[in-house]
């Protein structure tokens, strides 16, 4: 069987698909949860912090070239080093989040899946099981 045939049979199975669309709906997800943590709960525990912007907290670890300005962003184009904590706490808080919810998720599917096979459909009676109790049902006639 040559490489190619291989590669093929690899590719199409049914776990490499879902794989795949696992990974593109987790991306997808992961931006909507990256939008909730920095435009809803990150302004919200700047505002309890004293109006913080987690995003632009950050501490000089270089002298500034005059003329530059004292922000984030200009920092950074100026080449200063600067020691950005805030954008590491805004993605922690990300991942926390995202972690708690695919918890959830996968907690509830497994709760789902112990509720299907504690009820499992009735079995068929065996032929023969039917066949000797109606014999048996004749019988008593």
């Amino acid at each position: 069987m040559g490489m190619m045939q291989e590669f093929k049979e690899f590719a199409v199975k049914g776990n490499v698909i879902d794989l795949a669309v696992g990974v593109i709906i987790g991306a997808a997800f992961g931006k909507i949860v990256d939008a909730v943590v920095s435009d809803l709960i990150m302004p919200v525990v700047g505002l309890v912090f004293g109006k913080l912007d987690f995003s632009s907290m950050y501490v000089l670890l270089g002298t500034v070239p005059p003329g530059t300005d004292t922000s984030l962003e200009a920092l950074r184009k100026a080449g200063v080093p600067v020691f950005a904590y805030g954008h590491f706490l805004t993605v922690t808080v990300n991942f926390v989040i995202l972690a708690f919810i695919i918890f959830l998720m996968v907690k509830q599917i497994n709760r789902l899946k112990r509720h299907h096979e504690a009820t499992p459909s009735p079995a068929a009676t065996p032929e023969d099981i039917v066949l000797l109790r109606e014999i048996r049902d004749s019988l008593k006639k």
